[in-house]
């Protein structure tokens, strides 16, 4: 009697658990590994994380590699000489930006919050300083401050812009390139936004920003001598070149440049105004 009750349990749980015949100890906990594995990698996916996160299939999809190809050629259409100089990239990702400068011969300290970011760097450039650098929480940093300072696509990512830019002024002896996204309109306006902070692309606190043109340009006036915008933008749909209206109709982004600088620069593909029309770079 005792053996049919037990029977009928067993084939009650192997039903439930989905095993089917040949049931055995062994297999029930690989099958329920499995089960408690999927079911987490959904939940934490809904979160936000991305589960096995590799800084290159990221960094290197179609849409990174064609917005980085666009901002950088249109840097080096401006002209700005650095040949040779000391440089900080802060939030340099996975360092496709840093090459621009080290083929120019330039002193390069890279610098990155991300730990699988930073492991990847280190292996990118051993020749090179890597340090891992906090923009919500910056912290010294050896060699300051440096000719330039490139920042590209991080401010947005900052709950605290005017503190970031505050701090990267105090490291600037020369020039800081900046490119952000921001928002549209006239007033001084930061412009908090939730990002997702398991989410290695997004703001690593949880809480990003999308300030107006006009609030960059007046808060970098108040800590650099001189302070452009260049006369184009980038050819990508996210650099708009009509800042007169109240929505970009080719991507839900919109992005400017910044170049703020201690001396003045004599060049013609830059402007100290804050200018609502641009045209796309040659």
């Amino acid at each position: 009697m005792f053996g049919k009750v037990k029977a009928k349990v067993k084939n009650v749980i192997i039903k439930k658990l989905g095993l089917g015949i040949g049931y055995d100890p062994t297999t029930e906990k690989k099958i329920l590994l499995g089960k408690v594995k999927a079911n987490t990698k959904n939940v934490v996916r809904r979160l936000g994380v991305n589960i096995g996160y590799d800084p290159v299939t990221e960094f290197h999809a179609n849409h990174y590699l064609h917005h980085n190809a666009r901002r950088l050629e249109h840097l080096a259409s401006l002209r700005i000489p650095v040949a040779g100089m000391s440089v900080l990239e802060v939030g340099a990702g996975i360092g496709d930006h840093s090459h621009y400068y080290i083929d120019r011969g330039c002193s390069v300290t890279i610098t990155e919050v991300r730990d699988e970011n930073l492991y990847y760097l280190r292996k990118r450039y051993p020749w090179y300083r890597v340090h891992f650098l906090d923009m919500e929480s910056p912290s010294n940093i050896e060699s300051s401050p440096f000719d330039v300072i490139h920042c590209y696509g991080l401010l947005y990512h900052l709950n605290s812009p005017k503190k970031a830019l505050e701090y990267l002024s105090q490291n600037t002896k020369k020039m800081l390139f900046l490119e952000t996204c921001v928002s549209f309109g006239e007033t001084d306006e930061i412009n908090l936004t939730g990002e997702k902070q398991l989410d290695p692309t997004q703001a690593n606190s949880g809480t990003g920003c999308r300030p107006t043109r006009a609030w960059l340009f007046r808060e970098l006036q108040s800590l650099f001598e001189y302070v452009y915008l260049p006369t184009t933008q980038p050819c990508h749909d996210e650099f708009p070149l009509d800042w007169t209206i109240q929505k970009n109709p080719k991507s839900r982004l919109q992005r400017a440049i910044f170049i703020a600088s201690r001396e003045p620069l004599e060049n013609e593909r830059l402007t100290t105004s804050l200018i609502l029309q641009q045209t796309r770079h040659e």
